[in-house]
């Protein structure tokens, strides 16, 4: 059974899942070619990228924290479905990419601009080489943010963005906002060695009923039995390094959004308890007030992942997304 609109747009749905997983999803995604290069600092950064030969545009997908690609099997899908070459890696130090510490399950960063340079690497040396009229980015969460910096440093090379729930802001509770960054500094500095930043832990099977993710049911089990299968996959909590190094580069988000000329549009879900909402109105009101094209959809009542939400909120995002992308102009040569 599949959603279908009058573009057309089709895409996968929950009362299907289980057979479509096996019937389409598993063997687009057995024809994946998968590789790896050598990112900042000589760190190993694993890709994949889903191709063939009647597509003209690529989109790049920037996942993110804790996320890897193995995850985005089901989106995949539907991109490929609707005539898109997809590439996308895995982040330094999760993932199947190269882990930075002892603890394989502490989510660490050296710099974050780090994200931001291994992303340049990988759009430079493998996605441009290979020839589309254009060259689409869909970043979610964590990416969001990586996505941002990139783009407000390489404007010339991505010809239109999706920003899914991007983390221009964390969400935090109001008495903790002003100590979070302060007491991130300092545990970080004062350890001799990164550990999990105050009230984080290590990779946790949380129940459905008390995740702050999706509401879907089916797509939060399959991703949580992934990673039970495939348990390299795992992340737990962040350092106090990444805490505070993501607070600065949320902050930086905003302060470069005027310096961003990519025609944006930035979904956002109501229900978000991961990042800072409010953030994302700064972000698209500079945008615009700088004159550069920011689409804002707010996706009612959807929490934060967008991308594996319930049907009704997941094919509104989707159909956006495409909308967006379809509109882009058809006269840019292939770069």
């Amino acid at each position: 059974m599949t959603v279908t609109f009058r573009h057309p747009y089709t895409f996968s749905n929950e009362s299907n899942f289980t057979n479509h997983q096996s019937d389409s999803i598993d063997p687009l995604w057995l024809s994946r070619h998968e590789d790896h290069f050598l990112g900042a600092n000589g760190t190993k950064i694993s890709w994949i990228s889903l191709t063939a030969p009647h597509h003209d545009n690529a989109i790049i997908v920037v996942n993110g924290r804790a996320e890897s690609y193995w995850k985005y099997q089901e989106l995949f899908y539907d991109l490929s479905q609707q005539g898109y070459d997809i590439y996308a890696l895995d982040h330094r130090g999760q993932g199947v990419s190269e882990r930075l510490v002892l603890d394989s399950e502490l989510g660490h960063i050296d710099h974050f601009d780090h994200y931001v340079d291994d992303l340049n690497t990988f759009i430079e040396n493998i996605v441009l080489p290979h020839k589309y009229q254009h060259h689409f980015m869909l970043a979610h969460s964590m990416g969001g943010a990586i996505a941002t910096l990139y783009l407000s440093e390489h404007p010339e090379v991505i010809d239109r963005a999706v920003l899914s729930a991007p983390m221009h802001g964390i969400h935090l509770n109001p008495w903790m906002k002003p100590w979070a960054f302060p007491l991130a500094i300092v545990t970080d500095y004062v350890l001799p060695t990164p550990t999990y930043a105050p009230g984080q832990m290590p990779y946790i099977n949380k129940p459905f009923q008390d995740n702050k993710l999706t509401h879907s049911p089916i797509r939060y089990q399959w991703f949580r039995r992934l990673y039970e299968e495939k348990p390299e996959l795992k992340l737990g909590g962040p350092s106090s390094r990444w805490v505070w190094q993501a607070i600065n580069a949320s902050e930086r988000c905003l302060k470069q959004a005027a310096n961003i000329t990519v025609p944006i549009l930035l979904l956002q879900g109501s229900s978000d308890s991961i990042v800072d909402n409010h953030a994302h109105t700064l972000f698209v009101e500079d945008m615009r007030k700088h004159g550069h094209q920011c689409e804002f959809k707010i996706i009612q009542h959807a929490k934060h992942e967008l991308l594996f939400e319930q049907d009704n909120y997941r094919t509104e995002a989707l159909k956006a997304i495409f909308d967006f992308f379809d509109n882009a102009p058809k006269t840019v040569s292939a770069s």
